[in-house]
């Protein structure tokens, strides 16, 4: 018989709840939000039944309700979940006729077109409009809602330590800040204050991972990154220098709406050889600026060389780039981009 038999551990039952496990055995002694049954009666081990409980508790906490008497809910979600199962088990006859549908060929992981480790069906207690997405997006999005601002940063850790930058960005905290976004377009202004803290905890983690990365081989020639002017978004910026930091090539982030003149200067001061320009909505895209950025030369006379300008965002969409330029389509593209112009491999969506 294998652990999950027994139920999954407190560990893995925080990671998809999106708390941490100090809250979870909290629940359990503070208002009795605890398993039926513990392995050799001491190590919490959770049921389905036990997770349904668990996943009402975070529901109910996060639409307002006081945890006493969100627990008193969650414990009558138990047990009708464990009613229920014990109806389909008293209803079934000795033989295993009745269970024939169990003994039905069984869909190999992904072929249902979900990719193993997602689920189609929203969990409860975000409250957001998640889809098809992993369930460590479903966790950061209950701590969100939540205002968990510690469970947000360890979740963010333990996926960039798992799945690594470029997946963790494309399948976890964009899927997360997207649902937060429409969920505030749709509210009348509410939601506003997770987002600001959802961002700046993806911003923290960003952040956290560029300082870590290995040291940067070229700081001779860095990649400058910059917001157009008029330009606020500054965490697909930041998920860029993550992954360039990760496979230890220089940056120079600028942050949101950097002025012409500024960004001027810092291309010439700093000789790049690429410069990232994000522009999020058409409004911004200011392209007579990047045909001057491409066009800028820098070096010494009879060597001197013009940056590669990618136009990162889409803002840039609707117009050919013009030469010296090229339009990334996402994150792995761009990073692709860049780690050529140091002679390093591309990097692949899978990394």
């Amino acid at each position: 018989m294998s652990d999950t038999d027994h139920g999954i551990t407190t560990g893995a039952v925080a990671r998809r709840l999106g708390v941490s496990p100090t809250t979870v055995r909290s629940w359990d002694q503070r208002y009795g939000i605890g398993p039926a049954v513990r392995a050799d009666g001491r190590h919490r081990r959770w049921s389905p039944a036990d997770m349904a409980m668990l996943d009402e508790m975070c529901r109910l906490t996060a639409s307002g309700v006081p945890p006493a008497e969100a627990a008193r809910a969650a414990r009558l979600a138990r047990t009708s979940a464990e009613s229920a199962v014990a109806g389909a088990t008293s209803d079934a006859a000795p033989a295993r006729a009745p269970q024939a549908r169990s003994d039905a060929p069984r869909a190999a992981p992904g072929a249902t077109g979900v990719p193993p480790g997602r689920t189609r069906r929203p969990g409860p207690g975000s409250g957001l409009p998640l889809g098809d997405v992993r369930q460590e997006a479903r966790g950061l999005a209950r701590a969100a809602v939540r205002l968990d601002g510690p469970a947000m940063e360890g979740l963010l850790q333990e996926a960039l330590a798992e799945h690594g930058l470029v997946s963790t960005w494309q399948e976890i905290m964009v899927p997360t800040l997207h649902a937060v976004g429409r969920k505030w377009e749709s509210s009348d202004d509410r939601y506003v204050e997770v987002e600001h803290l959802l961002s700046w905890h993806i911003s923290t983690a960003l952040r956290r991972a560029a300082v870590t990365g290995p040291p940067a081989a070229s700081p001779a020639a860095p990649v400058v990154l910059a917001c157009v002017p008029g330009e606020q978004h500054t965490l697909p910026l930041e998920a860029l220098a993550a992954g360039l930091a990760e496979r230890g090539l220089p940056t120079r982030m600028f942050g949101a709406a950097v002025p012409a003149e500024a960004l001027d200067a810092a291309v010439r001061r700093s000789g790049p050889a690429a410069v990232a320009l994000w522009s999020q909505a058409r409004s911004t895209a200011n392209h007579a600026l990047a045909r001057h950025v491409a066009g800028t030369a820098f070096g010494v006379r009879g060597a001197r060389r013009t940056p590669l300008v990618l136009l990162a965002g889409p803002g840039w969409l609707g117009r050919a780039p013009a030469p010296g330029m090229v339009r990334p389509t996402g994150l792995p593209e761009a990073i692709g981009v860049i780690s050529r112009l140091y002679g390093e491999p591309a990097v692949s969506a899978e990394e």
